[in-house]
């Protein structure tokens, strides 16, 4: 008890959550980056664009089956070499955002495809052209199908923050690594924080959704 007790310490606790703040911000941009291009490559890839849509598919199943721990290690390390040196934390969401957008990509994709055609012929019919229709009409009723699926991608966004400690990326598993490498009796104390914050901000981005889902209902 009384490691507990030491380890949760003002200057620890605060140290903790100044990594939490850290893991918070790259998850935000990496979440509305990766939904942004995500939604216009699950788009280009459902309209079957003569060639485009094909290479689209092509990048989008190549980066679907890479870890994600190897795009960080390129985007960070392997950048430079052809003359892009991206910082630390922009090398995160960077690499974060190219895997979710892949991920993103084929939830939007599926989502669009759960929508019966005639949606969209009943739109054609009454002189909507066919990206209006998409626009105003089937991926309105796609999001709420595809919330589900995007929320659960999230969460798992947000719990891949950690891998960037490979990166020294001072996110919230580092801060609680550097406290436990001072003192080991601090392990145990500092696994169970992280999993109450990792909880904490997922856990919100569930009841966000349900939230979400009951107003889009």
């Amino acid at each position: 008890m009384q490691n507990f007790i030491d380890a949760y310490s003002w200057v620890n606790i605060r140290f903790l959550l100044q990594g939490l703040g850290i893991t918070i911000e790259i998850s935000v941009a990496s979440i509305i980056c990766s939904f942004i291009i995500g939604t216009l490559l699950g788009i280009i890839r459902y309209a079957k664009i003569k060639y485009v849509s094909a290479i689209v598919g092509f990048i989008i199943d190549l980066i679907r089956n890479l870890p994600l721990l190897l795009i960080i290690f390129f985007t960070y390390f392997g950048l430079p070499n052809i003359g892009v040196k991206p910082e630390i934390i922009p090398a995160a969401i960077m690499a974060l955002t190219v895997f979710e957008s892949s991920m993103v990509a084929e939830i939007v994709r599926s989502g669009i495809n759960s929508i019966d055609y005639g949606q969209t012929e009943g739109a054609l019919a009454n002189g909507l052209t066919k990206w209006q229709a998409l626009r105003l009409i089937v991926l309105p009723q796609a999001i709420k199908n595809m919330l589900p699926a995007l929320v659960s991608q999230f969460i798992s966004l947000v719990k891949d923050t950690s891998l960037a400690t490979i990166i020294v990326l001072p996110e919230l598993m580092y801060h609680a690594q550097i406290i436990y490498g001072q003192n080991t009796n601090y392990i145990i104390p500092m696994f169970v924080a992280l999993a109450v914050l990792y909880f904490i901000v997922c856990y919100s981005l569930s009841l966000l959704a349900r939230y979400l889902d009951k107003h889009l209902a």
